[in-house]
């Protein structure tokens, strides 16, 4: 079963290559890595030489980081897809459970796994925060995707012949392609959880989550309202849990965690 990873990247040649070894040390070896630049100059495209024929790689211009996915998923082989952005890394093994647990669930459409969260040196931080999303998605429902989004994008994997049935990625969204896309899948077919550990998050500060912009917030809420009529409660909810998120982390940017 191929797995293809898509990495769009631009300007990370601090972490990028922690990224790339992270997919192709997997033990699962039928994997295909795709790596959408759009045109660094900061010695990207240097590492991404380095590595020869074991990844796919285009550097050129884009619309922004969800045009430069659409392209890589649009190149990509695989049964299975996801993408991986050039900041973050996966955990030893991660591929061979995804594969094991598609193969062992054929009706499977879609599955979200767990994800720590890492600062620039790979240490774990935030630790509060996985675990309040390590508990919400083991209760998952539709409903409750509504309600916040607790799907760590790193941790979610999809079989490709789902893109002729929801599409690409919205690439007007900037903040929240990635919710916006976990709610068109959940409304056609419930996930299946994984509850290892199969990603790192890199949190810092030039990273777009990194900036805690309250538009990624306002964004999802949005979405929510969206793609949630005949939720009510779930949608009343969600701005709660708006107001709650932007000072949680309003809350642990002033005191540097």
């Amino acid at each position: 079963m191929r797995i293809s990873v898509v990495t769009p990247s631009y300007n990370q040649a601090r972490f990028i290559e922690r990224t790339l070894r992270s997919v192709l040390d997997q033990s699962h070896r039928d994997t295909e890595l795709i790596v959408i630049d759009g045109g660094s100059t900061d010695g990207t495209l240097e590492i991404l030489t380095r590595y020869g024929e074991r990844i796919v790689w285009r550097s050129e211009a884009d619309r922004g980081q969800a045009h430069a996915i659409n392209k890589g998923l649009a190149m990509a082989s695989g049964e299975i897809v996801c993408w991986l952005n050039s900041d973050d890394t996966y955990e030893p093994g991660a591929l061979t459970t995804v594969a094991r647990h598609f193969s062992g669930h054929g009706d499977c459409r879609w599955v979200c796994g767990r994800c720590r969260i890492v600062d620039e040196d790979d240490r774990e931080i935030r630790r509060f925060i996985t675990w309040y999303k390590n508990r919400l998605l083991a209760g998952y429902s539709y409903p409750r995707l509504l309600t916040e989004n607790f799907v760590s994008q790193p941790a979610v994997f999809w079989r490709r012949d789902l893109l002729a049935e929801v599409g690409p990625l919205n690439e007007q969204e900037h903040f929240c392609m990635d919710y916006e896309y976990w709610l068109r899948l959940g409304s056609r077919y419930p996930p299946g959880i994984i509850d290892d550990y199969l990603a790192n998050f890199r949190f810092h500060r030039a990273s777009k989550s990194g900036r805690v912009d309250q538009r990624q917030f306002s964004d999802e809420l949005r979405i929510a309202r969206a793609f949630g009529r005949g939720h009510r409660l779930a949608l009343l909810l969600h701005a709660v849990n708006y107001r709650k998120i932007v000072w949680a982390y309003k809350f642990l940017d002033a005191l540097g965690r």
